[in-house]
């Protein structure tokens, strides 16, 4: 298999799994839904401008798993994120269901921080395009 094949089958399976996620996320209260939009079109700001531990660190403070409280999409973004990652073929961090995210994050060395970085900008970038065309398709309605 060469490498742009490979290369290929990687952004398929990212693109896969945004859509996914986008779409449970499209299930949840509208309101909530439209925070999730737009936390997923800025976290990878947050993670340029403050670090991918830091922004993990203030998306898991914000988070509630209570569907009817405001940072329910700050928690579906986090649990997400982390199941990308154990999923991801590249391996790039290594998780059981019970690890933290964060506390896996900042123990990566330098090389490996930036290389999931780099991932979980990927991952947003599919992620928001999916999601902002499921809420334009939501309005139209």
């Amino acid at each position: 298999m060469n490498n742009t094949t490979t290369m290929k089958g990687i952004e398929q399976g990212r693109a896969k799994f945004a859509y996914k996620c986008a779409k449970k996320g499209s299930e949840i209260e509208k309101k909530e839904y439209k925070s999730y939009v737009s936390y997923v079109k800025k976290i990878p700001m947050l993670i340029k401008t403050n670090g991918l531990g830091v922004t993990f660190a203030f998306i898991k403070s914000k988070s509630s798993n209570d569907k009817s409280k405001a940072g329910y999409a700050y928690h579906l973004l986090y649990n997400q994120t982390k199941e990308w990652l154990k999923k991801d073929d590249k391996n790039l961090i290594h998780m059981n269901e019970s690890d933290d995210l964060v506390e896996k994050m900042i123990s990566l060395n330098s090389q490996e921080y930036r290389a999931v970085t780099i991932e979980v900008l990927a991952f947003f970038n599919w992620l928001r395009r999916f999601a902002e065309g499921l809420i334009e398709g939501e309005e139209e309605r």
